[in-house]
């Protein structure tokens, strides 16, 4: 009898961005797209976004605004990729990069 293993999933993506904050979303946007486009079926994806609040607090402290970027990031992320679901946001509280996108998929 021949058993039947389970669709392997292949290791997630990782980019990790840091500098000021629209210039973070604008890369990790772009860098989603390129991803999208390599990984091929999005109906497969899951995103995530890790955010470092330390890195967005000192950010902020030099004068970075979350609004209105981030909410426009996030709008164009759940218009316009067509993924299953938005992305999931994850807050950490460990200091490192401000941002870090996550792609993890099923290949075929």
């Amino acid at each position: 009898m021949k058993t039947r293993r389970p669709p392997a999933t292949d290791l997630p993506l990782v980019w990790t961005f840091d500098g000021r904050f629209a210039n973070c979303l604008m890369d990790l946007e772009d860098t989603l797209r390129r991803a999208i486009v390599q990984v091929g079926d999005v109906s497969r994806v899951l995103v995530a976004i890790d955010l470092s609040l330390p890195a967005l607090k000192a950010r902020m402290e030099a004068g970075d605004a979350l609004q209105p970027a981030w909410g426009q990031f996030l709008q164009r992320i759940a218009s316009r990729y067509g993924l299953p679901t938005p992305p999931r946001v994850r807050y950490r509280k460990s200091a490192g990069p401000l941002t870090a996108l996550v792609i993890a998929y099923r290949s075929s």
